[in-house]
């Protein structure tokens, strides 16, 4: 089986294709389309309920599409089929999810070391060194033998990116990574989000409606609405703000006490 590499990938590292998304009969998005290039920061935007949960379960393979297709560099991954080389395409997804996610009864290191042990053979020092370097990654270094009830929320977030990043993603789902945090540690988890971007070359998705966030790490938005059941517009932040369509204009010009939306 051969995976994407840095020196092989395919002109875009993530397509949907005309793509229809719902629970039974109720189609919550219908005939999305995007395409995502490697190494961008794309952010997926939208008021409450417009589907943004949505599009990232049918993103990670946790919901099939009614219709249509998902393409990771090439290769459609939306068929819900158990292939080595289907299955070996999806252990290259990370995924940080909004709560964190983290089992309470491990520690951070069990938390990271989970996917790793799932999925390979790894030597136990191996995998110690994998799990010190992760956790260092996030700025969690010395962190391993804590608790999840133990750590700030921040941490918690920080800690399920490690874990998100254990098997070397080379695409990275984050749903509302600054949610419920307050401004000056979200601003840190942004910094800490484009770092690893930068360093890495991960391509990454961010679901937020996180104004700053949205400004200080997008290369890139796709702003979804639930009237519309689809896409509205895309571009840079900087030209969606200006947008002659008002419901684009109204959510890049609300406010919210503390500074963030």
């Amino acid at each position: 089986m051969t995976l994407p590499t840095v020196s092989d990938l395919s002109q875009y590292a993530l397509c949907a294709r005309n793509v229809c998304l719902g629970y039974g009969e109720k189609m919550i998005l219908e005939n999305v389309n995007f395409s995502i290039e490697p190494g961008q920061i794309v952010t997926i935007l939208g008021g409450s309920g417009c589907g943004k949960t949505t599009l990232m379960k049918g993103l990670v393979g946790l919901l099939k599409p009614a219709r249509g297709s998902f393409d990771l560099y090439g290769n459609d991954i939306s068929t819900g089929g158990r292939s080595i080389h289907h299955d070996g395409l999806r252990r290259r997804i990370g995924v940080l999810f909004q709560s964190g996610a983290l089992i309470g009864s491990l520690t951070l290191a069990e938390n990271v070391a989970l996917p790793i042990r799932e999925f390979s053979h790894t030597p136990r020092e191996v995998l110690e060194e994998i799990v010190r370097l992760k956790l260092a990654m996030v700025r969690l270094g010395g962190y391993g033998s804590y608790y999840p009830a133990e750590l700030s929320g921040g941490m918690k977030k920080r800690a399920g990116l490690a874990r998100a990043l254990a098997l070397d993603p080379i695409l990275l789902f984050c749903d509302e990574p600054t949610g419920g945090l307050d401004p000056v540690i979200s601003a840190e988890i942004d910094t800490l989000l484009l770092e690893l971007n930068q360093v890495l070359g991960i391509t990454m998705v961010v679901i937020t409606h996180d104004l700053p966030t949205i400004k200080a790490i997008s290369d890139w938005s796709i702003m979804i609405d639930a009237e519309a059941r689809g896409i509205i517009a895309t571009g840079a932040p900087r030209e969606m703000e200006n947008s002659s369509d008002p419901r684009v204009y109204d959510f890049f010009h609300r406010h919210a006490p503390g500074g963030r939306a």
